[in-house]
């Protein structure tokens, strides 16, 4: 059964698309299961729409959800349309993003690392300079991150763990005790880890993807599309990928439940 829970479309600014082209191109290819994940809005800054090329404005939130259920109706029988959202870990705003998205009747919440102790998820030119000390205390730093995120009762998925790797070179190659540390608190609080595929650098890598199934992390699948044709990028490969290293089912959520799968 094809599934993708992380998609982005036009309204984030930075992605092609809309909602509906998405659930068209999983059509298309056969999926069971669209998920329909945008960013959340800048919530906790007072302006509407701070940053037009990151994330959708306030005043847009109501009409996604509208617009997202509305096509759920549509396509009921034909293709399961997930509502989903992908929200930052903000650990000072917590409180307020909760009472936001609880208003809400999400199939699924993705919880997202993009920004760490004031550093960015894409910043290599800052991790180049860094000694392999200091390297290494900045994975400490987003392993416990990624931790708390898992332990703050928000999120049902943990988006793209690892995309450090993609962007910081040698930052595979540290395999500190925190990675054990966070992945038994995720296996702890049953929350699910996405396998996302928006390059051909997938995410979490093997090492890491062996240590969770060993403290018994459920997985999910996301290809982060942020082009209609982009949709279930690598699932075939991602699968076989996973019953290689011994997983035997992965998760998708209807109604902030969790449904396992067989592979």
């Amino acid at each position: 059964m094809i599934f993708d829970l992380h998609t982005h479309h036009q309204r984030c600014g930075h992605a092609q698309g809309s909602v509906r082209d998405y659930i068209s191109a999983a059509l298309d290819k056969n999926l069971a299961y669209i998920g329909i994940s945008d960013h959340t809005p800048f919530f906790a800054e007072p302006e509407d729409h701070p940053d037009p090329g990151a994330c959708m404005a306030k005043s847009d939130f109501p009409a996604y959800i509208r617009e997202v259920l509305a096509l759920k109706q549509e396509f009921a029988g034909q293709i399961d349309v997930l509502l989903g959202v992908e929200a930052d870990f903000i650990p000072d705003c917590l409180d307020l993003y909760r009472g936001i998205l609880q208003s809400y009747p999400f199939d699924y919440i993705i919880g997202s690392v993009h920004e760490f102790a004031g550093i960015s998820l894409y910043d290599s030119d800052y991790w180049d300079q860094l000694t392999r000390e200091a390297k290494l205390e900045v994975k400490n730093s987003y392993y416990n991150h990624v931790a708390q995120s898992a332990a703050a009762g928000l999120y049902d998925i943990l988006g793209h763990v690892d995309a450090l790797n993609r962007y910081f070179p040698g930052y595979a190659d540290l395999h500190p005790e925190t990675a054990e540390n966070m992945l038994k608190t995720i296996a702890e609080h049953g929350i699910a880890m996405e396998i996302n595929s928006s390059d051909d650098l997938w995410v979490p890598d093997h090492w890491l993807l062996e240590r969770a199934l060993h403290y018994g992390v459920k997985v999910t699948f996301g290809s982060d599309a942020h082009e209609p044709e982009r949709v279930g990028e690598h699932f075939s490969d991602i699968r076989k990928h996973l019953l290689d290293i011994g997983f035997r089912e992965w998760a998708v959520f209807k109604n902030r439940e969790r449904i396992m799968l067989p592979l």
